[in-house]
């Protein structure tokens, strides 16, 4: 008996398949550009603001982008994944979550262009990753280190004996210092580590230690919260405030040695932690939710610059910078690749073009602008929005931390770059039984699906009597 072989599928089987996949495909970037859109208005400092009504009557006024999206209810599975976009953002930098949303929309709606062209989703997305890449390349370049205080007093010591008086006065303002600490009890202090001098002089350690007051220096300025809230203590920057009731209480303070390295372990913490609140006051309490959101934002644009400490100019500079030289590097590239790494970098001219936009100045003459200057050389030229012209950024001292558009440019590319990869949407229905779901995609997939199937079943059936009647 003959062996029996599948029936391929019919062109036209194949061809509605492919079609059915685009619809998806199509669909599914449609949703999330509608969310990028519906934010857009409200980026930048002249962005306006969203008032939300909620299905318990509550109303909120925000134009904070992570609000926006988290209080809409969005039920179409693409969309939700720009809301999700928005929350990492918010969890990576605390800031950026409107630009990151608008950066993917632009992104997408270049890819539909892309696709429409033919260009495979795969070619797309490897070559949005390298773009993004070369993108924090080129936003590290522009970075710049925040600028250091300047020391306002400054003494010149020209002889010996003021010397010696100099001396003298440190060592009794030292002295003073201990005998202020002795007194409230304490016999243990976590110093904060200094990024202009030692946090502890030699002479210090030295009536410290004859105090029998253990020094332990260096203490990173980010572990400083963790430690006072374990601790139940309140940090002191000033010995005037160093009282008892502002002490922590543990049983022990030892050194362990830990493998090559050695720890400081405190155990027997007396005592709950606690939190440190921020009063806020405004004229009713949808200005104090959105004071509290902004000042969120600030605290967190504060930690990007602890964490990554490097600046980089504002209003649309580093996106108009990064589109010319991205678009640059694309007439390099040869095939697809340039011509998918040139569509990435119009898609940044968003920002630039929105921020010109909510602030009520022409767009399309902002932008030209800015690509001119920024051909000539001037890096820093970007939007002042308050003098609704544009100059130098930096002189404006408009700043903003260089992981917030980093992590906005990464996050938005690995979400574009997921959609992309998405050609059919499964449902999984109560039991556990899972569907095609074509909603929304040119008509229902799971019908056409199911039909295919019969066609194909058909066909094997056939197959299978015709091989049966030759022997």
């Amino acid at each position: 008996m003959a062996a029996i072989s599948a029936p391929r599928p019919s062109k036209t089987e194949s061809y509605i398949d492919n079609k059915r996949k685009e619809d998806i495909r199509h669909a599914n970037i449609k949703a999330a550009c509608a969310v990028a859109d519906a934010i857009r208005t409200s980026l930048g400092p002249k962005g306006m603001d969203k008032m939300i009504s909620t299905a318990s009557g509550e109303v909120i006024i925000t134009n904070d982008g992570a609000t926006i999206v988290n209080k809409m209810e969005v039920l179409q599975p693409a969309a939700k994944m720009l809301v999700e976009l928005s929350k990492s953002q918010d969890s990576a930098a605390g800031d950026g979550t409107t630009t990151v949303v608008v950066i993917a929309g632009s992104l997408l709606k270049q890819c539909l262009t892309l696709l429409s062209a033919g260009i495979h989703p795969t070619v797309i997305s490897d070559s949005l990753h390298k773009a993004s890449i070369k993108a924090v390349d080129v936003l590290t370049a522009m970075a710049i280190s925040p600028p250091k205080t300047d020391i306002e007093q400054s003494i010149v010591v020209s002889d010996y004996a003021q010397m010696d008086r100099i001396l003298k006065e440190e060592r009794n303002y030292i002295l003073g210092m201990i005998k202020k600490i002795k007194a409230t009890g304490c016999n243990v202090l976590l110093i904060q580590k200094s990024i202009l001098r030692d946090a502890v002089t030699d002479l210090s350690l030295h009536y410290l230690a004859k105090a029998k007051i253990l020094v332990i220096k260096d203490v990173e300025r980010d572990e400083i919260e963790f430690i006072t809230k374990t601790l139940n203590c309140l940090p002191i920057a000033n010995i005037e405030h160093f009282k008892e009731e502002k002490l922590g209480y543990a049983d022990l303070v030892e050194e362990v040695s830990l493998g090559d390295g050695k720890i400081v372990k405190i155990t027997g913490i007396k005592d709950i932690g606690r939190t440190t609140t921020v009063l806020v006051r405004g004229s009713n309490q949808l200005v104090l939710d959105e004071a509290e959101r902004s000042l969120h934002d600030a605290l967190c644009v504060v930690r990007c610059l602890v964490s990554k400490r490097f600046l980089i100019a504002g209003g649309g500079a580093p996106e108009i910078e990064l589109s010319r030289q991205l678009g640059a590097w694309s007439k390099v590239l040869h095939g697809m690749e340039g011509y998918c790494v040139k569509s990435f970098a119009e898609a940044l001219e968003v920002i630039p073009y929105t921020l010109a936009e909510n602030a009520g100045l022409n767009p399309i003459t902002i932008v030209t602008e800015l690509r001119n200057r920024h051909a000539q050389g001037e890096i820093n030229t970007g939007i002042n929005v308050r003098k609704g012209q544009i100059t130098n950024i930096l002189e404006e001292n408009v700043v903003q931390p260089l992981l917030v558009s980093t992590s906005a440019m990464t996050l938005a590319t690995e979400c574009v770059r997921m959609l992309l990869k998405i050609d059919d949407i499964v449902t999984v229905r109560g039991g556990g039984k899972a569907s095609f779901d074509g909603k929304g995609c040119g008509g229902s997939s799971r019908g056409r699906f199911e039909a295919a199937n019969q066609r194909r079943q058909k066909n094997h059936h056939n197959h299978h009597q015709e091989e049966e009647e030759e022997e």
